[in-house]
């Protein structure tokens, strides 16, 4: 499966991070990050569940500090993770500069203090996107 995908994650103590080069200060509550596989959508979500992984990407070194709690994938055989992170960007609030290095968005991760999970699932629905979401235990 290819597409796109909302990795739903908690941080439960406000503090810096170093994230590659560059240091982020992450309050508490929710982080929403929105990221993209256009080769194996459930094997790359099921990477940021885990504990053990070579630190890569600029989101794996949050989820060291903040355990993924849930995803939303969202088949497609588009690439429309900057479409997503775009529509995600108007009701949460931007950590600018963070997973966006390879486009022209502000940012791919976003912060509530509210847990996001139906209000991302409303905006999805009302945006049109077919889409489920897992835990970890439910990807292959």
């Amino acid at each position: 499966m290819k597409g796109a995908y909302l990795l739903v994650l908690k941080n439960e103590s406000a503090g810096e991070l170093p994230v590659g080069k560059r240091i982020f200060y992450f309050k508490e509550g929710f982080y929403i990050y929105c990221g993209s596989a256009m080769n194996n959508l459930e094997k790359r979500v099921k990477r940021h569940f885990s504990d053990n992984k070579k630190l890569r990407w600029n989101i794996d070194f949050i989820t060291v500090k903040m355990m993924p709690e849930s995803a939303i994938l969202i088949p497609s055989e588009m690439k429309i993770e900057c479409r997503i992170s775009g529509i995600v960007g108007r009701y949460f609030e931007a950590v600018k500069g963070f997973g966006a290095s390879d486009c022209r968005c502000v940012t791919h991760l976003y912060h509530s203090t509210l847990h996001p999970g139906v209000k991302l699932r409303e905006i999805l629905t009302e945006s049109g996107f077919d889409f489920f979401r897992v835990k970890e235990e439910g990807l292959k």
